[in-house]
């Protein structure tokens, strides 16, 4: 059974930075997605970023240069460097994974809208 389980969010001030971790088990997909979706109250499910499995990395227009998704297969560990961060960026972060999706010709990652598994989720908050 696959466990995700987040890490690393908390309230900071505009500007600033967090780190989110992930540390995932269970999961036995040599080819696979990992990657961040956020929630803001009212709001619409937000993909952030992904990963594939050999570390190429996919952003959402809204968030590229101030995140960076990565990993750590050593620890099955996932993060998102979060930097000059904004009011707008406050949301419930959630991890999510799910296997490579296929296009006929080859392996991708989309952002993690509907990803199969996802975890408990991590606050973000951020104040102006």
């Amino acid at each position: 059974q696959v466990q995700l389980v987040e890490s690393g969010g908390g309230s900071v001030q505009s500007g600033g930075s967090l780190r989110l971790s992930c540390v995932a088990s269970g999961y036995t997909h040599s080819s696979y997605c990992m990657g961040w979706f956020r929630q803001a109250p009212g709001k619409k499910r937000e993909g952030v970023a992904a990963i594939d499995s050999d570390g190429s990395p996919v952003y959402a227009d809204s968030v590229k240069g101030r995140f960076t998704i990565s990993q750590d297969n050593a620890k099955n560990t996932l993060y998102l460097q979060m930097n000059s961060l904004k009011p707008e960026d406050t949301a419930m972060y959630y991890c999510a994974a799910d296997p490579s999706y296929y296009s006929g010709d080859y392996y991708y990652c989309p952002l993690p809208n509907d990803y199969n598994y996802r975890g408990q989720g991590t606050q973000v908050t951020v104040s102006s």
